[in-house]
This record gives C-alpha cells, sequence and structure tokens, in this order.
C-alpha cells in the first residue's frame, strides 16, 4: 500500500488496518504515539494484540461487522477523539481506518443550519 505524503505528518494518529486486523500503515504520528509498544516495527502485526479486553473483542466484532466507531478519551490529562472507520479499496471492504486527534478541554462547538 502507498503512503500518500500529506498524511506522513498529519499531525493526528492515522492507523490503517486490513480486513484481518493486520496493520499496513502508520504515519509518523502514531509511530511516536505507538512507540513505547513498537512504533513502526507493529506494521505487518495483528492489531488486536494491541488491545486489552474488553476493547480486543470490541475491535474485533468492528471487524467483522464493518462497523464505525467513535468515542473520545482522556490519557495523562490529554483528551483525544478516536475515530474508527472501515475503508474501501475498488469499492471492496479494506479493513478499519483509525485516526486519534487531541482534542482541547475545552472546544467551540457550532450548531449550523
Amino acid at each position: 500500500m502507498q503512503e500518500h505524503a500529506w498524511v506522513r505528518e498529519f499531525p493526528g494518529a492515522v492507523t490503517v488496518c486490513d480486513p484481518d486486523g493486520i496493520i499496513l500503515e502508520m504515519n509518523d504520528r502514531a509511530a511516536v504515539v505507538y512507540e513505547a509498544d513498537g512504533g513502526r516495527a507493529l506494521i505487518g502485526t495483528n492489531v488486536l494484540n494491541c488491545h486489552p479486553e474488553p476493547s480486543r473483542t470490541k475491535l474485533a466484532d468492528q471487524l467483522a461487522t464493518r462497523q464505525r466507531n467513535v468515542y473520545t478519551i482522556e490519557k495523562n490529562g490529554v483528551r483525544k477523539l478516536i475515530y474508527q472507520s472501515p475503508w474501501y479499496r475498488d469499492g471492496g471492504y479494506a479493513g478499519i481506518v483509525e485516526v486519534a486527534l487531541e482534542i482541547p478541554a475545552e472546544m467551540p462547538h457550532f450548531v449550523r443550519s
């Protein structure tokens, strides 16, 4: 899989896996975020091995059902939006992409019509 230049230095962590959970790509930020777990050495390994229960079972179900999963977390005082979604190649299901973005404690919210 060819990584596009824009995603390499994107400030959010982007991790891409195939339908079996094998990590195909990580951008620079993801490699830093997951450095303690192996960083880029995680490419080629199964993403399920990176998650404890019950997250592991939820992610396995997500891979099987091709569902989106969106939530926020806080760790070490840093809030993040986690957006996991199926991705497709030539119209066929190709796996899950996760984008993790740091979000400020206070953030404006706009309702638009």
